[in-house]
């Protein structure tokens, strides 16, 4: 009896391999489709590795608990749900005063030295640095994304750029 049930499943499995790689639910094209984004974003904002995974698990969690079929803009307001968990993300830091350094910055400026300003940030101005100049949003999906007006988003921007000019500017 071993032996018939064992060549019945050795007859079925080249069709087995077909079968699991046409299966593709709609859950696997939108995590897919976003994962990456979600991931980078959240490693940013928390410089850890495991942190950034398990926002983005939680992320996806939620997006996928309120929608069947989440857009990104649903899974934008997710991420920025958990986000909102671990720092707080709220009103803008207003400093916008330009030190002598950063005017002395030269075009030769280190990677890991801009890595290290961004993930310095206020965690408003990095999310919208991060947002607008890294994943190419605009102002306006920004500030419903934020909940602020598109001129807050545009100054959030500024300030952020300066910050990071200042930041680098001091390690330098």
């Amino acid at each position: 009896m071993a032996t018939g049930l064992q060549s019945a499943i050795n007859s079925l499995a080249p069709f087995a391999s077909v079968l699991e790689s046409n299966i593709s639910t709609p859950y696997d094209q939108i995590y897919n489709e976003n994962c990456h984004r979600i991931y980078s974003l959240a490693f940013w904002m928390t410089d850890n590795e495991l942190t950034a995974e398990q926002l983005s698990a939680n992320t996806f969690l939620r997006a996928f608990a309120t929608l069947n079929h989440p857009t990104q803009d649903h899974i934008d307001r997710a991420f920025l749900a958990e986000v909102r968990e671990l720092v707080p993300v709220g009103p803008l830091t207003l400093n916008c005063a330009i030190s002598p350094q950063t005017q002395s910055i030269h075009g030769n400026v280190k990677r890991i030295h801009l890595e290290r300003a961004v993930v310095e940030l206020p965690a408003t101005e990095k999310m919208i640095f991060l947002l607008h100049d890294v994943e190419g949003y605009d102002h306006d999906r920004i500030a419903r994304l934020l909940g602020v007006s598109a001129d807050e988003s545009k100054l959030g921007l500024h300030q952020a750029r300066v910050q990071v000019r200042e930041l680098i500017a001091r390690m330098s």
